[in-house]
């Protein structure tokens, strides 16, 4: 596999190589390395609201496949589970639904809904059993923002991660975010997953990509600010244009935030508008294609006018210049570029922490 090397000085550093977004070999790698340790949105808390609900899915279907499910246990705790049977390895849960436990559809063994074994027919004269290789895995699980993130085997806990946007935006009602379904779509690019990560983590493309987007906002006040495991972009509002106020004591008091865009090591973005929450959650399907999540919730008693956003405008403009950039990556010509010390820290800064992963044992 390829070795990645990018130089902690913005300005002597070469972004990742073509070879890391056509590559099988390191597409496997990063499964193990980056995917397997992530933190990952996996469903809004609404889907376990009450005790006895549970909830399957599918972690990264086609690339993980790891199936797990959501459970909220009788006293009210919630939970995600591996969703394989330690009997025979069958599905448990196959679809949502409300009961006292989970059981088996195969041969009848029982658990409660924190995962443990609870009863199995016909092992009456199994010795040593059951023991805890009997009960269900526990996955690491965070709730923030009416949202459920898991991962499979963290290296840094989910509030490490996001806290610089806590502190940052502690002044939203953001326990006040509702969805908006009919404003939710999937997308889906071909591409390489991080080329989609690229492109959303630099502004630099602005005026020659989004001019419905150019013309909203002061691209000549365009900032970068980077945190150990998220980065903020922030644009600025042309008067005339909705935006944040911020209060006294906020970093950004005095200014015209037309958004704030968080992302989250190494797929989530979080664009936060005077209207609410835009989240956009990036996840491989192979190698060089990509599906964007595309979520909206509204702050409650905001003035919806997503549409002046035309966040959907941007996002087709967006798969156009990364499709192109896809096809431009095969050329035997093209091995890497420069980074824009002023434009592309959070590029920098992106690679950094995927050349860190991957070189770890």
């Amino acid at each position: 596999m390829i070795k990645l090397q990018i130089h902690p000085d913005i300005r002597q550093a070469a972004t990742l190589p073509a070879a890391f977004y056509r590559d099988t070999a390191v597409f496997e790698a990063v499964k193990e390395k980056i995917w397997s340790t992530c933190w990952h949105y996996a469903a809004d808390a609404s889907v376990i609201a009450a005790p006895g609900q549970y909830f399957p899915l599918t972690l990264l279907k086609g690339v993980l496949d790891e199936p797990l499910v959501l459970t909220q246990n009788i006293d009210g705790r919630t939970y995600c589970l591996s969703n394989v049977c330690t009997h025979r390895g069958k599905i448990i849960a196959e679809a949502p639904g409300e009961h006292r436990q989970l059981s088996c559809g195969y041969h009848g063994r029982c658990f409660r809904l924190d995962g443990s074994f609870k009863s199995m027919p016909a092992f009456e004269e199994v010795k040593d059993f059951p023991t805890d290789a009997d009960n269900l895995r526990q996955i690491a699980l965070a709730e923030w923002l009416g949202l459920l993130f898991v991962s499979l085997q963290p290296e840094v806990s989910f509030s490490k991660m996001v806290r610089p946007i806590q502190e940052r935006l502690s002044w939203l009602p953001l326990d006040t975010l509702e969805l908006a379904s009919q404003h939710s779509q999937d997308y889906e690019v071909e591409a390489n997953w991080a080329l989609y990560c690229d492109n959303y983590l630099e502004g630099f493309h602005i005026p020659f990509v989004h001019p419905a987007l150019n013309k909203a906002i002061e691209f000549g006040e365009y900032e970068y600010e980077l945190f150990p495991y998220c980065n903020l972009q922030k644009a600025i509002a042309k008067a005339d244009e909705p935006h944040f106020s911020p209060p006294e004591g906020s970093p950004d008091y005095g200014r015209r935030i037309y958004a704030y865009y968080f992302w989250v090591f190494p797929n989530l973005m979080f664009n936060f508008y005077p209207w609410g929450l835009s989240l956009n959650v990036v996840e491989p399907l192979s190698f060089n294609r990509t599906k964007v999540r595309f979520r909206t919730y509204y702050f409650a008693d905001s003035v919806r006018d997503r549409e002046r956003n035309q966040l959907d405008l941007t996002e087709l403009e967006d798969e156009a210049v990364v499709q192109s950039v896809q096809g431009g990556i095969q050329s035997r010509f093209y091995d890497s570029g420069r980074y824009s010390p002023t434009m592309e820290q959070c590029v920098h800064h992106f690679h950094r922490l995927i050349a860190k992963a991957l070189e770890q044992d």
